[in-house]
C-alpha cells in the first residue's frame, strides 16, 4: 500500500502535478534501512555466529537482487499494482528452472504441475484483449511487462546464489541480509550519484517533504519483512520462500483493488483463482524430495 502510494501518487496541484520517478533512490534508501536493521539484529541477537561466506557471492547475489527490485519498482510506472503483483507471482518458476539447470536439483511431478497452473493463471491475468474503437487501449505487452520479466529472471539468479551460500557456507540469515544489502547500497549509491538522480530526488523531496515519512515507513516495513524472508531462505530454501511470499500477494491485490480502485476484469479474477489454486495444491502435494545430491 505504501509503495503504490509513493510510486503512483500525484504531487502538487493542478497543471503543476508531478509523479515520483526515482526508483533507484527509493530502493537505495530501502537497502540502507535493511542493512542497518540487520546490523542491529546481529549486534543484539546473533553476535556469536561467524560468517565465512565469500564476498563475491554476496556481490553477485546483491546485483541480481537489486536488479529485480529496481525492475519491479520501475514496472509500476507502466502497469498497475495488481498486474505487477501477479507478474511477480511467477517467481517460483525461474527459481525452479535455474535450480534444475544450474544446481542439478530435482522436484516431484506435482510441483511442476502446480507451477504450470500458476503460469496459466498469470497468463490469463496479464492478457489484455484489444477493445473496439479508436480510443481503446491497445497496450498488450510493453515496457512494464518486460521489466517484470527481467525482474523474474534476476529473482531466479538470486535463488541460485542463495542456495550456493546455504550449501557451502551455512550462511546465517542476518549476515546474508546485512551483506546483500551493503553491496546493494554500494552499487545503488554509485548509480544514483553518477546518473544525477540523487540531486533530482533531493530536490523533489524538498518540494514535497511529506514523502520522506512515507519512504521511511516503507523502509521500516520492508526491513522487518525482509528479515523473515532471509530466515525462510536459510532454513527452507529459496523456492519455498518464493512460494510462501507469493501466497500473501492475494491479500495485497485485494487491498490494492479496494484502496486504489484498480479495475479487475472477470478473466483476471479467473487467473487469480488459478494462481492461488496452484499455490494451495503445491502446499498440499508438492512436498516430495526436493533435492538429489549427485
Amino acid at each position: 500500500v505504501i509503495q503504490e502510494g509513493i510510486t503512483r501518487g500525484k504531487y502538487g496541484e493542478g497543471a503543476k502535478q508531478e509523479k515520483f520517478r526515482y526508483a533507484l533512490s527509493l530502493v537505495f534508501i530501502q537497502c540502507v534501512i535493511n542493512a542497518i536493521f540487520a546490523r542491529l539484529v546481529i549486534q543484539f541477537f546473533d553476535a556469536a555466529r561467524v560468517d565465512r561466506t565469500q564476498n563475491w557471492l554476496y556481490a553477485a547475489c546483491s546485483l541480481s537482487y537489486l536488479g529485480a527490485m529496481v525492475s519491479s519498482n520501475s514496472a509500476l510506472q507502466f502497469v498497475n499494482y495488481p498486474t505487477q503483483v501477479l507478474g511477480k507471482s511467477c517467481k517460483p518458476i525461474p527459481v525452479m528452472l535455474l535450480g534444475v539447470t544450474m544446481l542439478r536439483k530435482k522436484y516431484p511431478l506435482a510441483k511442476y504441475l502446480c507451477v504450470l497452473l500458476i503460469v496459466t493463471g498469470v497468463a490469463l491475468f496479464m492478457y489484455k484483449p484489444k477493445k473496439g474503437g479508436d480510443d481503446a487501449d491497445d497496450h498488450i505487452f510493453g515496457y512494464g511487462e518486460l521489466l517484470l520479466l527481467l525482474s523474474l529472471t534476476l529473482d531466479g539468479l538470486t535463488g541460485v546464489s542463495q542456495d550456493h551460500m546455504r550449501a557451502h557456507y551455512q550462511t546465517g540469515s542476518n549476515h546474508m541480509m546485512l551483506n546483500v544489502n551493503l553491496w546493494s547500497t554500494l552499487f545503488l549509491g554509485a548509480g544514483v550519484f553518477f546518473t544525477g538522480e540523487l540531486w533530482e530526488f533531493l530536490s523533489f523531496a524538498e518540494r514535497y517533504p511529506s514523502i520522506l515519512y512515507n519512504i521511511l515507513l516503507f523502509g521500516l516495513t520492508s526491513a522487518l519483512g525482509q528479515s523473515f524472508i532471509f530466515m525462510t531462505v536459510v532454513y527452507f530454501g529459496p523456492l519455498t520462500c518464493s512460494i510462501i511470499t507469493t501466497t500473501r500477494k492475494f491479500f495485497t491485490i485485494l487491498a490494492s483493488v479496494i484502496l486504489f480502485a484498480n479495475p479487475i476484469s472477470m478473466m483476471q479474477w479467473v487467473g487469480t483463482v488459478l494462481v492461488f489454486m496452484g499455490l494451495g495444491l503445491d502446499a498440499k502435494f508438492g512436498k516430495g524430495s526436493k533435492k538429489t545430491t549427485h
